[in-house]
C-alpha cells in the first residue's frame, strides 16, 4: 500500500519557495533556519488539532470552524499575504486560532519550538501565529474541495459529504505519524502535549529536541 503523503509534507511542500522567503523575511531569520522552524512548527499545530480533534466535541468544534471561516479564498500564497499584511478577519487571525488550537500549552509551544530551532520564543510565537491560518486554510481545502487534484479523495474519504468524525480521523492518524517519525516535530508534539499527565516524556525525547530545553533560560 502506498504510504500517503503525510498532510505536514504535504503543506511544507506548498510553502517552499516564494512562501518561505517571505516568513524568513518577517522573522528576520534566514531560509535555511526559516525551513526548519516551519518543518518543526507544522507538525506540532497539526499534531495538537489532532489531539483536540480526538475527542468528539473538538472534533465537531474544528469541523464547524474549518467549514464556516476558512473555506474559500485563494492559495496559500495570497492568505500568507493577507497574514503578513496584517489584514484583519477571522481567515488571518493566526493569535486566536493558536488560543483554540493549543489552549494553556500555547506559552510551552512557544518555549519549546525557540529553544529548539533557535528562534526563540517571542519569534517562534510569531512563527505559529504566521502558520496557523495556513494550516487550517489547508485542513479546509483538503476537507471540502473534493473536485480538485489531491483533494476530498487524496484524503481518503472519496468524495461524499466529509464529516467531523472523518477530520478526527485524519488528525488522529496525523498525529500518530508525526510521533512515529519522532525528528524534531515528534519530539515537540510530545513535549508539549504529554506533560498534562497523559504519558511522561521521555529522557530521549528531550534530547531529540536538543539541549535548549534542558538548560538555558526558561
Amino acid at each position: 500500500e502506498t504510504t500517503m503523503t503525510s498532510l505536514t509534507d504535504d503543506l511544507f511542500a506548498q510553502l517552499e519557495g516564494a512562501p518561505l522567503q517571505q516568513i524568513s523575511q518577517q522573522l528576520g531569520i534566514g531560509r535555511t533556519q526559516a525551513a526548519g522552524a516551519v518543518s518543526a512548527a507544522l507538525p506540532l499545530l497539526i499534531g495538537a488539532l489532532g489531539k483536540n480533534a480526538s475527542q468528539p466535541q473538538g472534533a465537531e468544534a474544528l469541523f464547524g470552524a474549518l467549514q464556516k471561516d476558512h473555506t474559500g479564498g485563494g492559495g496559500i500564497g495570497d492568505l500568507l499575504g493577507m497574514v503578513l499584511g496584517g489584514a484583519q478577519s477571522r481567515q488571518t487571525d493566526g493569535a486566536g486560532m493558536l488560543g483554540h488550537i493549543l489552549g494553556g500549552q500555547q506559552g510551552r509551544a512557544e518555549q519549546h519550538l525557540g529553544n529548539a530551532t533557535g528562534l526563540g520564543g517571542d519569534r517562534a510565537g510569531q512563527l505559529m501565529k504566521i502558520l496557523a491560518p495556513i494550516v487550517m486554510a489547508y485542513l479546509a481545502k483538503r476537507m471540502f474541495s473534493g473536485n480538485e487534484s489531491g483533494g476530498g479523495a487524496a484524503m481518503g474519504m472519496g468524495g461524499g459529504n466529509p464529516t467531523a468524525q472523518v477530520l478526527g480521523s485524519i488528525l488522529g492518524q496525523e498525529q500518530q505519524q508525526v510521533r512515529q517519525q519522532g525528528g524534531l516535530g515528534g519530539g515537540l508534539l510530545g513535549a508539549v502535549l504529554d506533560q498534562d499527565g497523559d504519558g511522561q516524556l521521555g529522557l530521549g525525547d528531550l534530547l531529540k529536541i536538543g539541549g535548549g530545553l534542558l538548560g538555558g533560560k526558561r
